[in-house]
């Protein structure tokens, strides 16, 4: 017996699946550089020091954008201490994480390792203790061929070929008192419309992200994206949203409701942006990039002295392991910013590798998938064409911080030229097994080639350095199709994958 139905119709169509949706986030922060995707003695090493294992991980994962190098680092970072002979680059302290910065990854490298990993680039700019001139001079060094005092600079560095970088962050998180040199929103948004300006009138087809409220939960949510794109919106072309969340209290089923708080995150911030295109009778629109979003036990992370003042180099910070509640949490997350494809033009997995990261690597030793690996990776690999909204008629349950939400939510995909889709789902249910019953006559759907479930009788089962494959992906033998319904099974605290044609 069914106790949930699904209606999949090309009528509901949301957008494109932007490929940017799968992108992440490396910040010069802990071990996600260092000791990370760098450890030049690692025997999977390449001769700029990059482990290769890691490397396969990241292609398998599917990571399509990379966010770079921060994040809070970038407020307090001098880009020109990351190009030129590694020898001669300074070690400076970094305030955001109160570790030692040394410099031997930077621009020139990193892009050599985007492309091992066919990932694009998305820099961001120093506006906490820098601003335009400095902003300016990155572009250069990055994007211009040569000819000029800083292109030919990053030619004598080795690299001959512009970067090409066609996204750029005007700072990072710059309403956060946490963040070097934060501003006010007026104030950040009239350094951010002026560097926009100039950075637009060096190359027009650049593509701008202001920083929005660093969290829904800042009291200047909502007024903070106001004020910032009433002076840059004719400037920029994206708005930043962050967000993160854990299991609070032991309250599992809220926790497994977070996509709720996602959905009014984005609601708010397109109706903010759109009030403001509205007021300035501009035609316009601004789109969400949503390049900070994860799991994260930050309350844990706080109370932790792993943050301190000895200033380290890449020492253990954030490196968060994760349960299949966990996982099944991200999923739902990126069912949510898929669902909104039409203004999510972006998105940034926070973070890539050790740091709160699907993927974790020991210093000398193994790399090895976290549980929230695999939903991104499926989702990454299957997710083509069009985006389509479906219909859920689902039961509800009651949660102590986002109220009613649904028992089982999920997201299709249809790539209508190959005439092949996929559905993605979670069933938060605790306790129960839930049928769920698809109709695909629309989308011709007569075969299922893939399924796939991720669940285990122990919900808070992790994959650690000691059993690195506790926790993957099952073979989800009760998906069917017949006469144009697609039926499928889901476990408790589950989240699954049935790509079908």
């Amino acid at each position: 017996m069914t106790d949930s139905t699904i209606v999949l119709s090309r009528a509901n169509a949301v957008g494109p699946v932007r490929r940017r949706t799968f992108g992440s986030f490396v910040e010069h922060l802990g071990r996600c550089v260092y000791d990370g995707i760098y450890e030049p003695g690692h025997p999977t090493a390449n001769e700029d020091g990059f482990r290769l294992d890691v490397v396969d991980l990241v292609k398998e994962l599917g990571s399509t954008t990379v966010r770079y190098p921060g994040g809070n680092f970038v407020s307090g970072f001098r880009w020109e201490d990351s190009v030129g002979p590694r020898e001669n680059r300074p070690v400076r302290r970094d305030l955001a994480w109160h570790s030692l910065e040394t410099n031997q990854v930077g621009l020139d490298e990193f892009s050599r390792w985007l492309k091992l990993t066919d990932s694009e680039l998305m820099l961001a700019v120093n506006l906490g203790t820098r601003g335009i001139e400095s902003a300016l001079d990155l572009l250069e060094y990055a994007n211009h061929p040569s000819g000029t005092a800083l292109s030919d600079q990053r030619v004598a560095n080795g690299t001959p070929e512009p970067h090409n970088i066609r996204m750029w962050c005007l700072g990072n998180e710059m309403d956060g008192p946490w963040q070097t040199g934060y501003l006010t929103a007026d104030d950040y948004g009239k350094l951010a419309a002026r560097t926009a300006a100039a950075m637009k009138m060096a190359d027009k087809d650049l593509e701008l992200v202001a920083c929005g409220s660093s969290g829904s939960g800042m009291p200047t949510f909502g007024e903070w994206e106001r004020i910032v794109l009433e002076h840059a919106y004719d400037h920029v072309d994206f708005i930043s949203a962050h967000a993160y969340y854990q299991e609070r209290g032991g309250d599992l089923g809220s926790f497994l409701a977070s996509s709720v708080d996602m959905q009014y995150f984005i609601d708010t911030v397109v109706a903010t942006a759109d009030h403001v295109g509205y007021k300035l009778k501009s035609t316009k629109k601004i789109n969400i990039s949503f390049d900070e979003w994860n799991i994260w036990y930050l309350d844990e992370h706080q109370a932790s002295d792993e943050i301190n003042d000895e200033w380290r180099v890449a020492p253990r910070q954030l490196e968060d392991v994760y349960s299949v509640a966990d996982a099944v949490v991200l999923g739902n997350l990126l069912i949510t910013l898929l669902k909104n494809s039409d203004r999510v033009a972006s998105a940034s997995l926070a973070q890539l590798v050790n740091v709160i990261a699907p993927i974790m690597t020991e210093p000398g030793g193994d790399a090895w998938r976290q549980t929230t690996f695999f939903p991104f990776s499926v989702t990454s690999r299957l997710a083509r064409g069009t985006v389509l909204r479906p219909v859920i008629d689902a039961p509800t349950y009651s949660t102590a911080v986002h109220g009613e939400a649904a028992v089982v939510d999920a997201v299709a995909t249809f790539d209508e030229e190959a005439g092949t889709g996929a559905v993605f789902l979670v069933n938060r249910d605790q306790t129960a097994s839930r049928t769920v019953s698809i109709d695909v006559r629309d989308l011709g759907a007569s075969r299922i080639t893939e399924a796939v479930t991720l669940a285990d009788d122990d919900v808070y089962a992790k994959n650690t350095i000691d059993d690195q494959t506790r926790v993957g992906l099952a073979p989800n033998t009760s998906a069917t199709i017949e006469d144009g319904r697609l039926t499928v099974a889901l476990p408790p605290v589950s989240w699954s994958a049935v790509a079908f044609g």
